[in-house]
């Protein structure tokens, strides 16, 4: 009989399947760890951009694997999805790069283009629907 880890015992007592626990990356090619059980030290991309950070080029350090679902979804067919989040290291991340006026002025352009209604020619507060593609006003036929 095969004898569990330290950290699979863990993972047991703690309610969390040990499935995905790989620290070695022996299965999964990369060192793999179950969900919420990352070590101290990695980060995703989104928990790197909270900070104030970003992976600056590095290579994926780690991963976490979890089973989402397990419901019937949109399309009626039963079963889960095996998901997976990738992990970097915060020592080497670089900071964000500031943005640039140039910067600014594209975004404001590309929201003022959303905003833009391509049947009436009149920019509202709000983005255009792209399922209606044309401001409220213009798809109920009030303009």
């Amino acid at each position: 009989m095969k004898r569990r880890s330290a950290q699979a015992e863990a993972c047991v007592a703690r309610g969390i399947r040990p499935e995905f626990l790989d620290v070695e990356g022996e299965r999964y090619g990369l060192p793999t760890f179950p969900y919420h059980l990352a070590p101290d030290g990695l980060a995703t991309k989104r928990q790197l951009r909270k900070k104030g950070l970003r992976p600056g080029g590095q290579d994926i350090a780690a991963q976490i694997l979890w089973w989402h679902g397990g419901g019937r979804g949109r399309s009626g067919r039963a079963g889960r999805s095996r998901r997976v989040a990738y992990l970097y290291d915060e020592a080497q991340a670089k900071p964000v790069r500031p943005m640039t006026p140039a910067k600014w002025g594209a975004l404001s352009a590309a929201l003022i283009a959303r905003m833009t209604c391509p049947s009436c020619g009149q920019v509202k507060d709000y983005c255009i629907p792209r399922s209606i593609g044309e401001c409220n006003e213009c798809a109920r036929g009030w303009s």
